[in-house]
């Protein structure tokens, strides 16, 4: 479970890590390539000799015209050092990788969203020999979702609408409608979700907005959100899914690069590891020539 506003604002996309691609076309009128599968990628950019770096969220977006990685960082104020970092990100990823790289900057602060909008110019100020264009997601581009047909067709779009907008005028009636949308889906979700939205929305007035809302209402997955024991036990399979998930996109990987992968070597894969490890061999899928090379 997420444990701060700052996790939450970037790890939502990795609830539904297709909503990167639903926010950029919906908000910011930006097309990526139409997705085969997403999965998340180890986010450690740090080198041998270590200044540490770390982005927030890296997702691999794998598509019929090929392979496109997005970093998502979740930016709450202004911060130079971390702004001089991100160009790193671009180019460290995309020699790594070899794939084009997105960068993805999101704030629930107007005037953070504005300030990360600003080209990153490295060089000469007349001729730069490298020039930075952060991809801007805030309350002043992402809409406010606050009607109830919008909010259950895409529930999730609706969870980032309201982390985006937990400090604006109108947030109250967004988190209004989003505890309505969230009866429209499973209920194990629906009350994960909604302990998603508390967690992202702390030390702000919204947030007592929706733990009152949390408190009234009547719906299903209230009280499934309020009994530990089964909350807990859901935590869990959310763990247990995330990985199996994460094991399917490492086979996904291995055969869309035509990498044979054995009976015994799948059942690896698929049965004995944990989201790091995983996430290791994620990253080697990329460049393996044998099934092997994952595993040494």
């Amino acid at each position: 479970m997420v444990k701060s506003p700052h996790e939450a604002l970037h790890r939502v996309f990795h609830e539904d890590a297709a909503l990167v691609t639903r926010a950029l076309r919906r908000m910011l009128g930006i097309e990526l390539p139409e997705p085969q599968a997403i999965s998340v990628v180890n986010t450690d950019l740090t080198e041998i000799e270590p200044i540490e770096r770390r982005a927030d969220t890296v997702l691999l977006v794998e598509a019929d015209v090929g392979r496109h990685l997005v970093i998502i960082e979740s930016q709450t104020r202004e911060d130079q050092d971390k702004r001089s970092s991100w160009p790193y990100y671009i180019a460290f990823l995309h020699t790594k990788y070899r794939v084009p790289v997105t960068l993805l900057v999101v704030c629930s602060d107007a005037a953070t969203a504005q300030w990360a909008r600003k080209p990153i110019r490295i060089g000469l100020p007349t001729q730069p020999s490298s020039v930075t264009y952060p991809l801007v997601l805030g309350p002043d581009n992402v809409e406010p979702i606050m009607d109830l047909d919008e909010a259950v067709d895409d529930v999730v779009l609706a969870v980032f609408s309201a982390l985006t907008h937990k400090e604006s005028h109108y947030a109250d009636k967004i988190l209004d409608t989003l505890a309505s949308a969230l009866n429209s889906i499973e209920t194990d979700s629906a009350a994960y979700l909604a302990e998603f939205v508390e967690v992202g929305l702390a030390s702000t007035a919204a947030f007592h907005t929706w733990r009152t809302l949390m408190t009234t209402m009547t719906y299903p997955y209230q009280s499934h959100l309020r009994s530990l024991g089964r909350e807990e036990g859901y935590a869990q399979g959310r763990v247990e899914g995330r990985v199996e998930g994460e094991a399917r996109c490492v086979l996904r990987v291995l055969e869309s690069r035509g990498i044979e992968v054995p009976g015994d070597a799948r059942e690896r894969i698929m049965s004995g590891a944990d989201e790091a490890t995983l996430a290791l061999w994620l990253d080697r899928a990329l460049t393996a020539e044998t099934v092997e090379d994952l595993f040494v």
